[in-house]
């Protein structure tokens, strides 16, 4: 696998990525309907994806999943990048409880999630639409590791 970090590639997808850091606010259990709804639209998540990278908790790449829409690996670098800010501005401001991230480009949004072992990054097409808070549940729950087996991605 080559390294995005000691290999920078030369294309630049996120020319001026906009990040979004939030902490954990409390959260509100889900009644039957919303649980109902997050579940459908959890296929619709995975179908959205065109992109994916996993993270350990230094912030490291250790893999990641193209599809032929997105090919271009080169926003794990912002990524990479963006967990290293994020690193920085937790520990000066005394913050815990990194919740998610979100890198604006000009075509794609990268939703950054901290899981129990890793950071996981969900590469999506940039819409107008607000992210809603179900598709930041459902990254915090998905399991990567399942595109190594999907059709419409490949590992690097």
């Amino acid at each position: 696998m080559n390294n995005p970090v000691a290999n920078p590639p030369v294309a630049q997808p996120f020319v001026h990525p906009v990040v979004h850091l939030q902490a954990p606010s409390m959260l509100v259990s889900s009644s039957l309907m919303e649980e109902t709804q997050r579940q459908a639209s959890s296929s619709q998540y995975t179908d959205d994806l065109i992109g994916a990278a996993i993270f350990d908790l230094s912030g490291l790449p250790k893999e990641y999943f193209t599809t032929a829409e997105s090919s271009d690996v080169s926003w794990v670098q912002t990524i990479f990048q963006a967990l290293g800010l994020q690193s920085l501005l937790m520990s000066s401001l005394k913050l815990d409880g990194f919740r998610h991230a979100v890198i604006h480009g000009a075509d794609y949004r990268a939703v950054v999630v901290r899981q129990k072992n890793r950071y996981t990054a969900l590469l999506t097409r940039q819409t107008s639409e607000a992210l809603p808070e179900s598709f930041i549940q459902w990254a915090q729950e998905f399991e990567p590791t399942i595109l190594r087996s999907h059709p419409r991605f490949s590992a690097m």
